[in-house]
Parts: structure tokens; sequence; C-alpha cells
């Protein structure tokens, strides 16, 4: 008889909270079976077994939560000799972290199972048990909104049900990260007030865990701001090229890949820039790996684009729009979500043409970009238009220092400006 313990999943994870069991009392289960979602700070996810044998009993009910180390279920040797899978060293994605990056908005795991198989035979349709194959997210979307699983046609590998197969019947969409909505609690009994009746939503623990760190982001990190106007015309009219010989099925790099690029670049020459102040001391990174904020419903997720700095502009939107797909999908998993140097906010597309944001500890530096907009400026004593970008980098000033933020900002726009550059 083995216990069953809450996971830690992420190394801010202090605690976890069953949202459903996958397996029942009885059931036999096999080392990598999926065996409960649980929810973290950083998203939902589905915990595989690391022994094999028959859950005997459930210690933690749906719903419950508990500290990292208590046990949840038991399982017993079914008879052939339990085999447990060795769960030593860091869980790491393709093309993550090996060691020694900086944690991002919700910092870096320490170990990481999938959120989603990666393939199925076609035959497997359904589980051992008879239950259709869902991902844990779509078959808690159908348990909410009292769908049949079994009526589902799956579009998933092998017919696996996803997310988007249960919106797709009719089930109301849940948070982009997998994470549970905030809930309105009942009116309050007292009586209605100049600003109306009040109702109050808990945060999930994503939601926690951001207001947590952008309050200690804000608190311990002395930020001071640098900002810059960038004239995108060549740019643009590159961008307008690229799309005009692309092929239907080419990916055309959008603004903000070429931002992405292009910060990379300057990092690989700003080494502070593409560190951190830990402890004391500085910590400078051999690799560069650019975090890009990505909107989730009532949260924000930051998933890293690894080696930007090695990546060509094709690479870089590949895996900007994957990794966005993802999480609109509740599919990121902790080791893309962690490793990032250095991170890239874009408001741009809301047309906003300026803002200032927080950085993303311990990280140096956080660009803020906003919209490209065609203005009126004056060259060679004439007036004519450009196309022109705001950027705002606020820097923590333990580290990165005004004149190199100057410098490594200047280098940026440098880049930017000279489209040929970003080919390097």
């Amino acid at each position: 008889m083995a216990d069953v313990v809450m996971p830690r999943l992420s190394d801010s994870m202090e605690e976890g909270t069953v949202l459903q069991w996958l397996k029942q009392v009885g059931d036999e289960v096999a080392v990598g079976d999926e065996l409960v979602e649980i929810e973290t700070d950083k998203a939902n996810m589905a915990y595989e077994s690391d022994l094999a044998g028959t859950l005997s009993e459930i210690l933690v009910q749906e719903g419950e939560t508990v500290a990292i180390g208590e046990p949840i279920a038991r399982i017993s040797d079914s008879g052939g000799g339990g085999t447990e899978r060795s769960t030593a060293g860091p869980a790491t994605a393709s093309g993550g972290p090996a060691g020694g990056g900086s944690a991002s908005v919700l910092g870096p795991p320490e170990s990481a199972p999938p959120a989603e198989e990666t393939g199925v035979e076609p035959s497997e349709a359904a589980n051992g048990d008879g239950r259709p194959k869902a991902s844990p997210v779509a078959r808690r979307m159908a348990k909410e909104q009292g769908l049949d699983l079994s009526e589902l046609e799956g579009s998933g590998p092998g017919g696996r049900i996803l997310k988007a197969d249960v919106e797709k019947a009719g089930a109301g969409p849940v948070g982009e990260t997998g994470s549970e909505p905030a809930t309105a609690r009942p009116p309050v009994d007292s009586p209605e007030t100049a600003k109306g009746q009040t109702t109050y939503e808990d945060l999930s623990k994503l939601q926690s865990t951001i207001s947590r760190r952008m309050s200690e982001s804000k608190a311990t990190a002395p930020h001071f701001y640098l900002e810059a106007e960038v004239d995108m015309s060549r740019l643009v009219e590159a961008r307008g090229q690229i799309k005009a010989a692309a092929g239907e099925s080419d990916v055309v790099p959008s603004f903000n890949d070429m931002v992405v690029k292009a910060c990379a670049l300057a990092l690989r020459e700003h080494p502070r820039a593409n560190g951190a102040y830990r402890d004391g001391r500085f910590e400078l990174y051999s690799r560069v790996n650019v975090g890009i904020a990505v909107s989730a419903r009532d949260a924000l997720v930051v998933p890293t684009v690894f080696d930007a700095d090695q990546k060509n502009l094709r690479q870089i939107a590949s895996d900007s729009r994957a990794l966005a797909q993802r999480v609109r999908d509740g599919q990121i998993t902790p080791p893309e979500l962690s490793g990032a140097t250095f991170t890239v906010s874009n408001l741009g597309m809301f047309g906003i043409d300026s803002f200032a944001a927080v950085i993303n500890p311990p990280q140096a530096a956080i660009l803020a970009v906003g919209a490209i907009t065609e203005r009126p400026v004056v060259r060679n004593g004439e007036l004519t238009t450009a196309h022109l970008m705001r950027v705002n980098l606020a820097c923590d000033h333990r580290i990165l220092y005004g004149a190199p933020a100057a410098e490594f900002l200047a280098r940026i726009r440098s880049l930017l400006e000279e489209p040929l550059s970003l080919a390097l």
C-alpha cells in the first residue's frame, strides 16, 4: 500500500485543490495513467500516477484543498509488483530550460506532468473502463454543463474529446488557462447602499499568484522607466512584402514577433538586461528566453519563447502562435511558463499608444509595446508621415542602471528600424 501525496507542480505552489478524480476506488492504475485533476497556482492539470496497482482509497474529495505532501489517495499492489516511475529531476519542455533560467510571473516548475496526451491509437476512443477519452478540462466542463461525453465527437488524437469539442456542443467556456472562473458569492444581507447590492468574487489560485507576485515586484524592485519612439515605416513595408510573397501555409511573422526578435538580439549584447538581481548578487543567464504576455480570462499568462536569439522570425512566429493557442485551450504546461529571462507585453492591438508595465520578477526589465500609428513627422525640412510605435522599458535599478538601460533600449530601436538586421 502506497500513499499518493499532493504533488509540487511549481516552486510557488504551497497547496493544491482536487478538482476531479479521473480514477475511482477499485480501478486499476498503470504508471502514467491520469489519476486526478489538480488546480495549482498556475493552472489546472492532470497528475499522472507514478505507481501501478489498484486505487484502494481516496482520502481527499473533489473540491478539497490540502498542502503539498499531504496524502490524497492510496494505491495497493495489484499483485504485479507495482512499478514506480522515476521522478528525479525537473520537468522540461521541448526547447525548455535545462537550468539556470529565471521565473516567469507564475514561477518555474519542479515537476510538470503534461496536461494533454500527445497521441493515442485510433481504436482508443474510450478508456479501458468504458469512459470516453477526454482531457481533464473537457471532462470537467461537460460535467458542469450536464453533457454526456459519450455523445460528443472528439477532435483530438484518437478521438480524444477536447475543450473546444465541449464548447461546440453548447458548453459555456471556462478560464483560458484552465483555471476555475471566479465565483460570485450570494448578495450580502445588509441593506442596499448607494453603490447598489454588493457581491464578492473569490480569486482563483492563478489570480492570487499574480496579485502576490506583482505586489512583491513593485514593493521590492526599484522600478524606473525609459520611453522611446520607434520609426516602424521600413518594417511595415518589409512585413507587407513578406505577407505578399507568403504561401497559404506559410507563417507570416507579426510585428510582435519582430519585437521579440529585436529584444532577443539586444539581450545577447546586454547581459545585465538578460539577468536578475537576487539574494544580493547578479544572476546572468547564458540563454535568451523571451516571455510573451498573453491575456487569458481574468488573468495574465506568460509563456516562453526559448532561445529566441537563435531562432529566425518564422520560428518565433510559429512558437508564439502555438503557445497562445495552448493558453486559449487551457493546455499550456508549467515548463512552457518557466525560464523567461525577459518579457514583452504588447497592448498595441487594443489601440493603446503607450503604457508602463510591472517587471516580471525576478527579471531585470520588461518592454511595454504600444500601437503602430501613422503620424506626421518632419524629414529633411519637409512634412511627411511615418509609422511610429512607442515603447516603454521598465527596469530594476538594482541591476540595470540608467545609461546601460538607455543603450539597451536604443539597440532595440535601431534593430526595429533596420529590418535586415532582424534576419541575422
